[in-house]
């Protein structure tokens, strides 16, 4: 049996306007400084943008959204850049692990939140180099993800491919799929 909050967790396009207090926003940070990390590296960093707090700064990370996700993403109160450290701090040695440890950190801030009745969805489809210079991100860092999150909306707010993939069954590999015993296939 596994934990409800992991299987209700889902990567939602339609967000409500309500705003995200300051505590319950930090409390999603808070999650994420539990993660476990290589050599306790915690190579994960969070830049947030607020749209109440200044809508400008939002719009400015917003911008940086390929077209498909900018179609709903806009919605969402709150935009998380989310970057990786790719270097351990003691010697400078190059850390093979920082985004596997970064993903944890991830994890634990969507489990969070989804307990709190929020709702996010992760986004690749952004402009790296765009993002980097608008969130002032040296080289020292990897832009991982952008997450969008906020409390759940109304589907109907969505274009129409957008609400028939909201609405439908949440499609999972079977075990047999990804698990292996001993060897890969």
């Amino acid at each position: 049996m596994i934990n409800e909050l992991i299987k209700k967790r889902r990567s939602t396009r339609a967000f409500s306007s309500q705003s995200i207090d300051a505590d319950t926003l930090m409390s999603l940070f808070e999650a994420s400084r539990w993660a476990a990390s290589s050599m306790n590296e915690q190579p994960w960093r969070f830049v947030y943008r607020l749209k109440d707090d200044n809508p400008q700064e939002f719009d400015e990370l917003f911008s940086t959204l390929m077209d498909g996700n900018k179609s709903w993403a806009g919605s969402a109160p709150l935009l998380i850049a989310v970057l990786a450290k790719t270097h351990f701090a003691y010697k400078d040695r190059p850390n093979r692990h920082y985004m596997y440890d970064t993903g944890q950190a991830v994890a634990t801030m969507l489990v969070q939140l989804t307990d709190m009745g929020l709702v996010a969805h992760q986004m690749g489809g952004f402009h790296i180099d765009q993002a980097k210079e608008i969130l002032s991100v040296d080289d020292d860092y990897e832009i991982a993800v952008i997450i969008a999150v906020g409390y759940p909306g109304d589907i109907n707010t969505l274009p129409d491919d957008l609400k028939k993939r909201e609405s439908g069954p949440r499609k999972r590999n079977e075990l047999n799929d990804f698990v292996f015993k001993n060897r890969l296939n």
